[in-house]
């Protein structure tokens, strides 16, 4: 059951009761018998999961073939590297 928060338009009694959605509204205070007035506060809302970050919806950028254009040329190229045939172990000196 939700919990509203009311108070008192006359003495400015405060109280929190829990209710139903079918309860009918409280109207008269019960200290003074004046008007209550249902008392709104912002809510606390968490986003859990994926979808909710402009990064979540994007796929992700391919390093080959994109359609923007690179300042230098050589970003846009993998660095080859140069391997080196692996030399023979030398037998042991007796």
């Amino acid at each position: 059951m939700p919990t509203y928060s009311y108070r008192c338009t006359e003495c400015d009694t405060a109280f929190d009761i829990k209710q139903s959605f079918s309860d009918a509204t409280l109207t008269e205070c019960p200290t003074c018998g004046g008007v209550l007035r249902k008392v709104f506060s912002p809510v606390g809302v968490t986003f859990n999961g994926g979808g909710f970050y402009r990064t979540d919806s994007r796929p992700a950028p391919k390093s080959e073939g994109s359609s923007t254009t690179s300042s230098s040329p050589s970003s846009s190229t993998p660095a080859k590297t140069e391997s080196k045939p692996a030399t023979p172990a030398k037998p042991a000196a007796s």
